[in-house]
């Protein structure tokens, strides 16, 4: 790629934090619309920034080492949010901080596999009439999906995040990082503003490396608390539930850099990366994320005999965010998802998204018990039934995804192939524009 191309994709990320970057350091007030918007610009745009400097980095570190770091840098816009609101939570117990961390960390999920992973099936679908395969290679990542999956549906059933399941939770990651750290390395081929940064000398290189992570980090960290509350102030001024605007607008700045990036793969032809990637987030999401919300309650609260307080609604939305995940993994467990099965997830999605807000038209509706958390476990009975519907019509798909995780399988089908080994397990990589 030329200078000239690759700077017109940097400069834009780069004019994107300047605003929210200035506010915060000379202390500028703005109302909270404003206070939203320029902060969530400066989060998109350096969420931009550190998936350039992630690709880079792998220039300069082992293949674990990149997983461990780049997997915990990738995640810091969804985090940053999220441990706000967190912290929020165990500093000031009477307010609604922690409805709003499961809120925004329960619709980053729905996100990712509602939305993300239709579209990209869709793109392709309408591109050239053909499911997305995914890498053998992925079923490993598809494995340890499936574990965090099947454990999140305990916190439901016994109503409580506590820090044994953040441990939980975390471990799961860990074990992924372990298995994936051990598979063969290859040289790592960079595009885009990432194999500009790669084409330099070794001390250069990582200046602009490490410089990137830095200023992106400290454009996130600085303005994550005045998106938060720009984003609560703007739901109490317009009367809109704020509820809402924190589980399905805030997850929007930081994973909108993944979509973007990935139905360009999509329609180059590449969507098997793409999906890939995002299976990636969603494994990131799903245990970093989650396993981080009640250890952060902990030190913030002080005291690790209490869990982070969610009501039932809470709760519900857990059982929701859980329930479409098995579906997800039930679904691409072999590793093809056809383009009916995008729109069964998606479908779904727009199902429990609208389903609340139509009811709340119809008063009615209300007064016979028919709120929008009744109906979002309507849904979870629905993804439920479905995956046990997928199951009993294919159960050795249970066992191909075991199998298949640890060593391929005669008769996978064979995917696409991977640009290098360690490219194709870098949690939430993704090569930028060539």
């Amino acid at each position: 790629m030329s200078l000239k191309r690759t700077l017109a994709l940097m400069l834009p990320a780069v004019a994107l934090t300047l605003p929210g970057l200035y506010v915060r350091l000379a202390h500028v007030h703005l109302i909270a619309p404003q206070m939203a918007l320029t902060a969530g610009a400066a989060i998109l745009g350096a969420s931009f920034l550190l998936l350039w400097a992630c690709d880079a980095a792998q220039a300069d570190m082992s293949q674990s080492l990149a997983l461990a770091l780049v997997a915990l840098i990738a995640v810091l816009p969804e985090y940053a949010v999220d441990m706000y609101f967190t912290w929020q939570a165990g500093q000031h117990p009477e307010a609604n901080y922690a409805h709003y961390a499961v809120a925004n960390m329960t619709g980053a999920n729905r996100l990712l596999i509602g939305v993300g992973w239709s579209v990209i099936v869709a793109l392709y679908w309408l591109k050239l009439k053909k499911p997305v395969i995914l890498e053998r290679e992925r079923r490993l990542e598809l494995l340890f999906l499936a574990a965090a999956t099947v454990y999140a549906f305990v916190i439901p059933i016994k109503g409580s995040l506590a820090w044994y399941d953040g441990v939980v939770f975390l471990s799961i990651y860990a074990g992924y990082i372990a298995v994936a750290g051990r598979r063969p390395t290859g040289e790592c081929e960079c595009e885009g503003p990432a194999a500009l940064i790669v084409s330099l000398n070794t001390l250069p290189r990582r200046l602009a490396t490490y410089g990137l992570f830095a200023f992106a980090g400290a454009v996130i960290l600085a303005n994550a608390g005045a998106f938060c509350e720009g984003l609560i102030g703007t739901g109490r001024a317009f009367h809109i539930n704020e509820f809402l605007l924190v589980q399905w607008l805030a997850p929007i700045a930081s994973e909108a850099p993944e979509f973007i990036v990935a139905i360009g793969f999509t329609l180059r032809g590449q969507a098997g990366m793409a999906l890939g990637s995002l299976l990636s987030a969603k494994l990131n999401q799903w245990t970093l994320l989650v396993g981080m919300i009640p250890g952060v309650y902990a030190v913030s609260h002080g005291s690790l005999n209490h869990a982070i307080p969610m009501s039932s609604l809470q709760m519900h939305e857990v059982l929701l965010t859980a329930a479409q995940s098995l579906l997800g993994v039930v679904l691409i467990m072999t590793l093809r998802l056809s383009v009916w099965h995008a729109v069964l997830l998606f479908t779904l999605f727009i199902g429990q998204f609208l389903a609340p807000e139509i009811l709340a038209m119809f008063p009615q509706a209300l007064h016979q018990g028919l709120t929008g958390d009744r109906v979002h476990q309507v849904f979870s009975l629905l993804y439920v039934a479905s995956s046990l519907s997928v199951l009993a019509d294919s159960p050795s798909r249970l066992h191909s995804l075991w199998k298949g995780a640890w060593k391929p399988e005669e008769g996978d089908p064979p995917g696409p192939p991977l640009p290098t080994p360690d490219c194709a397990h870098c949690p939430k990589r993704l090569r930028l524009f060539g």
